[in-house]
């Protein structure tokens, strides 16, 4: 094994992979469940469902996704936000991004800045575009029973005690309009009238079968005005119904969520659980998953919902545009974080310059002695001010800091009106005043200028509070991973890649040392390296005192790291330094043609589309296709950063392909 650092190589195009943010309970141990919910600047957004897929999207605007990260919080918002509306225009912002993007991302974060320096293997670099198309990365979720999930089955399971296909199209559009807006309470009736033409037993039971299925929390029953049946919507239980769904309408035989394999094209999980819930009128709370999945790349995942039918959810397909769900089945129990073994990967490189041998050097590689599982650079944010800063912040009990680090005007890209919220928070210092100059207040800045007007300037902590748990921690977290990531390096750089005495492996979920007459006995990928916390032990070698020396440069005591605050106390967890992939698998294939797909998807698959076929040798293009499996809390664009000996951040890849942005 030989260990290289970094070393710039001239890309053509290029912009990040996507990762899985899932926890993972087999790497990262010690009662701390490292979160991987990073923040998005632009998740505030619904977008729109109806429209076609964006194949070629220009790299400027695709990095801009990639990069920024996911708010996992819709189901703890306020009412306030869920009445607001979503309706930005994408596609003017995004052309103005594409066109400053370049000059913008000069301020971003490079690979040096989080700790990211060292490569394992000897193989000489080659260039190559990744993601050209969102469909040259695909994820395949492992289950919690080690099988790759697939999207191989639509059909509904045969039941008995679901209402005729009828209740889909029963009722006229203005009556859904009608009783979605009694179901939201957005107007002041007490109660919905539908008259009954054609009247008899069976349409009204298909009616009734209508309103309760397809708006949860409504009521019905029959009246006759003047001679007339009438079918009369109205809440039973006020607004906790929309988010509790009907329980004496669910067969005791059935096990209570339904659970279905979900394949998306370029849409995160939230997002697409955001639009799944918006067509289901429920709430999105009432869903899980295992592990959530990025925007750019096609994936498909597992998700459960409580008490909504198979056939409700099929007949989505039917409307819904970059969605496909199948593999339908009724279970008792729901999915939970981190239940998952890892993601198998389907990587397209494509337009690549190295030779077969290269090709070769570097696959062999990568599948013998692996990566670097260093903490990929999405998890650090795109603009000047790095997340791991705000996290830095809060370790110190910094509040003031924190206000500003988060709403202070920056360079980076970034959606106008936040620019605009900044700049008036600048100006003004006034909550209220900035938080006027954005349309929609989910994201993270909106929620902290929500916090500072209802406690006020001098009450930051309470503000802060206002964020979802899950996005705050995320700040802390990314500091670990900045702590971490540094750390790694400095411990390849002062031992290479064997085991020495004094690093740490695990027994089962406890740290132990290796000893001198131990080192046989272990391999580097045997190795772990704690993120800072108050349950870990360090190594006993040099790395001990490094870590010691960074935490103290930075203000911190490393032997005590509770904070006043208790969710912002770090107990720590461990990681592999080195991870090596499962089930490896690549392919040079020759192509003429930029926009052809290199491989089939699992929609392609149940179309029956045969598979594509390639030019000759002396195609016009030359790409790498790659397959393989990772363990949650991985990051694919470090497998590749080693295959392809590049710096993976958006900063980078962008003043390298400022010629062809413009």
């Amino acid at each position: 094994m030989e260990m290289t650092g970094t070393t710039g190589v001239s890309l053509k195009r290029g912009s990040l992979a996507v990762e899985d943010e899932s926890p993972a309970p087999g790497e990262e141990v010690k009662r701390q469940k490292v979160s991987e919910c990073c923040l998005s600047k632009d998740q505030d957004q619904l977008e729109s469902d109806a429209l076609p897929c964006r194949e070629n999207v220009p790299v400027a605007a695709e990095a801009v996704s990639a990069g920024e990260a996911k708010n996992h919080s819709e189901a703890q918002l306020e009412e306030e936000e869920e009445e607001e509306e979503d309706g930005l225009s994408e596609e003017g912002e995004e052309e103005e991004e594409v066109e400053s993007f370049a000059d913008m991302m000069k301020h971003g974060l490079t690979e040096l800045d989080v700790g990211i320096t060292k490569f394992v293997s000897s193989h000489e670099g080659f260039s190559g575009i990744l993601k050209e198309r969102y469909s040259d990365f695909v994820v395949h979720e492992i289950g919690k029973d080690g099988r790759i999930s697939h999207l191989d089955d639509l059909s509904v399971p045969v039941d008995e005690e679901d209402p005729s296909e009828e209740v889909f199209t029963v009722l006229t559009a203005e009556e859904k309009q009608r009783l979605e807006e009694l179901q939201l309470f957005k107007n002041k009736e007490t109660s919905v009238a539908i008259e009954v033409i054609e009247d008899s037993k069976e349409k009204r039971t298909v009616i009734h079968q209508a309103i309760k299925s397809l708006f949860p929390g409504l009521e019905t029953k029959t009246e006759d005005r003047e001679g007339k049946k009438y079918i009369v919507a109205y809440h039973a239980a006020g607004k906790k119904a929309l988010a509790n769904p009907r329980k004496h309408s669910w067969p005791k035989s059935r096990g209570n969520y339904c659970h279905f394999v979900l394949y998306k094209e370029n849409k995160d999980t939230m997002d697409a659980i955001n639009v799944l819930s918006k067509y289901l009128r429920v709430k999105p709370n009432i869903f899980s998953y295992m592990g959530t999945k990025d925007k750019r790349a096609i994936t498909v995942q597992e998700i459960a919902v409580l008490k909504i039918t198979a056939q409700r959810l099929a007949h989505l397909n039917k409307c819904l545009m970059n969605f496909k769900l199948g593999n339908f089945s009724y279970q008792k129990n729901p999915l939970k974080l981190g239940e998952l073994q890892g993601n198998h990967f389907t990587v397209v490189l494509r337009n690549i310059t190295g030779t077969d041998e290269q090709v070769q050097q570097a696959m062999c590689s990568l599948k013998e002695i692996g990566f670097i599982n260093y903490y990929g650079m999405q998890r650090f944010g795109t603009t000047a001010v790095p997340t791991y800063q705000v996290g830095r912040a809060i370790l110190q009990n910094a509040w003031t800091e924190v206000m500003d680090l988060i709403l202070k005007p920056r360079s980076g890209a970034e959606k106008g009106y936040l620019v605009k919220c900044r700049e008036e928070w600048a100006k003004t210092r006034e909550p209220a005043a900035a938080l006027k100059k954005l349309p929609v207040k989910r994201c993270v800045e909106g929620q902290l200028l929500r916090g500072l007007s209802k406690y006020g300037m001098k009450n930051i902590v309470s503000a802060f509070g206002i964020i979802p748990r899950n996005n705050r921690l995320m700040y802390i977290h990314s500091y670990q991973s900045y702590v971490w990531n540094n750390m790694v390096s400095k411990r390849i750089e002062e031992y290479g890649l064997k085991p020495v005495p004094g690093d740490l492996v695990l027994k089962g979920a406890t740290a132990t040392y290796i000893e001198e007459d131990d080192v046989t006995n272990h391999s580097i990928h045997d190795v772990v390296m704690p993120l800072p916390g108050f349950d870990v032990i360090y190594p006993k070698h040099q790395i001990s005192d490094a870590y010691r020396e960074m935490l103290t440069a930075d203000n911190l005591d490393i032997d005590n790291m509770r904070h006043k605050i208790r969710d912002y106390s770090l107990s720590g967890a461990y990681r592999k330094i080195i991870v090596r992939p499962q089930n490896v698998g690549w392919e040079v294939v020759a192509y003429d043609d930029p926009k052809i797909p290199l491989f089939n998807t699992d929609v392609d698959n149940l179309e029956g589309k045969p598979p594509p076929v390639f030019a000759s040798a002396e195609g016009k293009y030359k790409a790498l296709k790659m397959d393989f499996s990772l363990p949650p809390s991985t990051y694919a664009t470090m497998a590749i950063r080693e295959v392809l000996k590049m710096d993976t951040s958006i900063k980078n890849q962008t003043q390298l392909n400022t010629a062809w942005l413009r």
